[in-house]
């Protein structure tokens, strides 16, 4: 297995590169029009945005230590209800794709050896509690979320302070979005959706550079797939270990092999250990307008 990995030589350099940055363009663009406004510079989301997904894969956070992370680097580029907002609204729109795109993974699995397997329906049951989740997850921001849980940290003694002022901006600024922005929200959506479906691209490749011929559908189930493993193992840091262990249930049930599973699991932890590398250096780079001025 780390002989092939070995053996793909400058081929790792093109996995390394040039499908994830078209990966990283569309999920800023979703990021930029989960926005309410056009206030803040593409490339300053790009910097925000690599250092966040940086923090989110290493820190025991359930993916959301670095969506803080985003809010924070982008404090003194707009108002921070602004900034809080268009994470919280890029999160569910970049969480929208993806059950989208597994969408797509399963009406192409339908039609392949999956037909009818326990893979099949575990993926369909998984697209169900995740259709469910993300309706209550809207419907909570659109109802006051972060007030209500400034109120109940008030009940258990925690007081939010000048924080819950805050707080009620930042409810305000969904409120706002959901009911005056649907053309930015849609747009957030299919930019998302896209970045999603550039995974399956970016599959295909590698296990061709592996001297594994897939079909791009058979590339887009493993990856459809794969991404539903992500989420529903969101807690564990990067999801180590079960995504490995689910991508040699997938490669098997798909008639592959698990040592060629293992083998592209490795050479996806190696690319993503190079863009949690980049993502700490543009994290340690950033600096507030003020701070480069002086």
């Amino acid at each position: 297995m780390l002989a092939s990995v070995a053996e793909l030589s400058w081929r790792l350099a093109v996995i390394l590169c040039v499908p994830v940055i078209f990966v990283q363009f569309f999920d800023t663009l979703g990021w930029r029009f989960a926005f309410l406004r056009e206030s803040v510079a593409f490339s300053a989301l790009v910097s925000s945005r690599l250092a966040g997904e940086a923090f989110n894969l290493i820190t025991p956070t359930a993916a959301l230590g670095g969506e803080a992370v985003k809010a924070w680097l982008l404090r003194e580029r707009a108002p921070i209800e602004a900034t809080l907002s268009s994470v919280i609204v890029a999160k569910t729109t970049i969480t929208i794709g993806q059950g989208l795109f597994l969408l797509v993974g399963i009406a192409v699995a339908w039609s392949t050896i999956l037909n009818g397997s326990a893979l099949l329906h575990g993926m369909l049951w998984l697209l169900a509690v995740e259709t469910i989740a993300l309706a209550l997850f809207v419907l909570v921001q659109t109802r006051g979320m972060l007030g209500w849980t400034g109120r109940l940290l008030e009940r258990l003694g925690v007081s939010p302070g000048h924080g819950r002022a805050t707080l009620g901006r930042v409810d305000d600024a969904l409120g706002q979005f959901y009911r005056t922005a649907p053309r930015r929200l849609a747009l957030s959506i299919a930019f998302h959706f896209v970045a999603w479906l550039l995974g399956s691209v970016e599959t295909w490749l590698i296990l061709k550079f592996l001297g594994v011929e897939v079909s791009l559908a058979t590339a887009t189930v493993i990856e459809a797939f794969g991404t539903a493993i992500r989420v529903a193992t969101f807690l564990i840091p990067a999801s180590l270990g079960a995504l490995e262990g689910g991508f040699v249930a997938i490669f098997l049930a798909l008639g592959l092999s698990a040592p060629t599973a293992i083998s592209f699991s490795l050479v996806r932890r190696i690319r993503e250990v190079a863009w949690i590398a980049i993502g700490l250096v543009a994290f340690a780079l950033t600096r507030s307008p003020e701070r480069r001025a002086t």
